[in-house]
C-alpha cells in the first residue's frame, strides 16, 4: 500500500516538476543550477510512465532504440553522481525516508515541499540550503520512479569527492568558466589553439583535448587512455558514446554543466533530431543539453554523458509531425530506418 508522501509525489506531471524547479532555481547555488535541470532530462517522468503503461516493457524499450542504463531503480545512489549537493545524498535519502513517514496529505506546492524537506537537511548538516535543494528534488523524484522498495534498501552510501568536485562551490563555478592558457603569446593565436572537455570532475585526468572549432565527438576519439568499449559498450570511439557522427541516432547526446556559451550555436538539424529522441533540448542557442557530434567548442567546457540513449519523442511527447532526418549518408541508413521505426507511433 502506497503512503501518503508517495499519493502526492505521484500527482505531479513532467511539467510540474519542471515549473518546481524553475521556480525554484534563484535559490539553487550556481555549482548546481545547471545540473539539477540536465539530471530531470536525463531522467525524464513522461517516459517512465510510458513505459510503466506499456503491454510490453522490454518490446518498447526496444521500440525507442533504448541503450544503456535507464532505470533508476538501479541507480538510486549513483545518477546524481555529477551534482555538489551528491555528498549529502546520505543525509538527504534519510530525510526523505522520514518525510514518507510524517507527511500529512495536505495541499502543498511541490517547490514549497522541496524547499522545507531541503530546509530540515540543511539545518542538520549546517550548510547553505542553497546546497540541498538539487538533491532533494532528485531525491524525490528518484522515489517516484524507483519506488519505495529499491529507495529505501539503497545503502546512500557516496565516495569522497576528489579533483575540482572536493573544492568549494565557488570555486567549483569558477573552474569551470576558465579556458586553457595559449602560451605567452596566445592572444596573437588565430588557429591550432587547444582547449579541454572535462568529462569528470572527480579526476584530474577525466578531460580530453579539443581543438578549436572541432566537433567534441571528434576530440573524444583521440582520447585512448582507456579501453572505453570495455567500461560502456555504447563508446565504441572514444570518451563520448557515438555511432553516425551525422546526428541522426542520439547516441551521443550529453549535459553542459559549464561552458555552454564556449559551444556552437544550435542548428536546426540537431534542434530537430534532440525533438525526434525526446531529450528535452531548451530552446536557446547554447543550450544544456547537446547533441557532441554537432557541437563545435571554442573554449574549454564541462560535460556529463547520460548513461543511456533513445528514440522515444513521437511516441511519449507527440510533438514531431513528419520524420525527416539528415543526412542520407551511407553509414546512417541502417540508423535512419531504425529512428523511423522508432517514431513510427506503433509502439505498444
Amino acid at each position: 500500500m502506497s503512503t501518503l508522501f508517495e499519493d502526492y509525489l505521484n500527482k505531479h506531471s513532467e511539467a510540474d516538476w519542471l515549473a518546481a524547479i524553475d521556480k525554484l532555481s534563484p535559490g539553487i547555488h550556481e555549482v548546481d543550477r545547471t545540473a539539477v535541470q540536465i539530471w530531470f532530462r536525463f531522467y525524464p517522468l513522461s517516459l517512465f510512465r510510458y513505459l510503466q503503461m506499456a503491454e510490453d516493457r522490454e518490446a518498447t524499450m526496444s521500440a525507442f532504440r533504448m541503450q544503456g542504463s535507464y532505470d533508476l531503480k538501479d541507480q538510486v545512489d549513483t545518477s546524481h553522481h555529477f551534482l555538489y549537493g551528491h555528498r549529502y545524498w546520505k543525509t538527504v535519502k534519510a530525510a526523505i525516508e522520514a518525510e514518507m513517514q510524517t507527511f500529512s496529505g495536505e495541499s502543498v506546492d511541490l517547490a514549497d515541499e522541496i524547499s522545507q524537506v531541503a530546509a530540515m537537511v540543511a539545518e542538520k548538516l549546517k550548510v547553505d540550503p542553497s546546497l540541498v535543494i538539487a538533491i532533494t528534488a532528485v531525491g524525490m523524484m528518484t522515489l517516484v520512479q524507483a519506488g519505495v522498495e529499491a529507495f529505501q534498501a539503497a545503502p546512500g552510501e557516496v565516495e569522497k569527492p576528489k579533483g575540482i568536485m572536493s573544492k568549494k562551490p565557488d570555486a567549483i563555478v569558477a573552474e569551470r568558466a576558465k579556458d586553457d592558457s595559449q602560451g605567452l603569446l596566445g592572444f596573437l593565436k588565430t588557429v591550432n589553439k587547444e582547449f579541454s572537455i572535462r568529462y569528470d570532475e572527480n579526476s584530474s585526468a577525466g578531460k580530453f583535448r579539443i581543438m578549436n572549432e572541432q566537433e567534441l565527438t571528434g576530440a573524444s576519439a583521440n582520447d585512448t587512455t582507456q579501453n572505453w568499449l570495455e567500461i560502456d559498450e555504447r563508446r565504441r570511439d572514444g570518451v563520448i558514446p557515438i555511432e553516425c557522427t551525422a546526428a541522426s541516432c542520439g547516441t551521443c547526446w550529453i549535459g553542459v554543466l559549464g561552458g555552454q556559451e564556449k559551444l556552437s550555436d544550435v542548428d536546426r538539424r540537431e534542434r530537430r533530431a534532440t525533438k525526434v529522441f525526446g531529450y528535452g533540448q531548451p530552446d536557446e542557442l547554447n543550450p544544456f543539453l547537446r547533441l557532441a557530434c554537432q557541437a563545435k567548442a571554442h573554449g574549454n567546457a564541462t560535460i556529463v554523458i547520460p548513461p543511456w540513449n533513445g528514440v522515444f519523442g513521437k511516441a511519449v511527447y507527440k510533438n514531431v509531425e513528419v520524420v525527416e532526418l539528415e543526412p542520407v549518408t551511407t553509414s546512417a541508413k541502417a540508423l535512419r530506418e531504425a529512428v523511423r521505426e522508432a517514431t513510427s507511433g506503433d509502439q505498444p
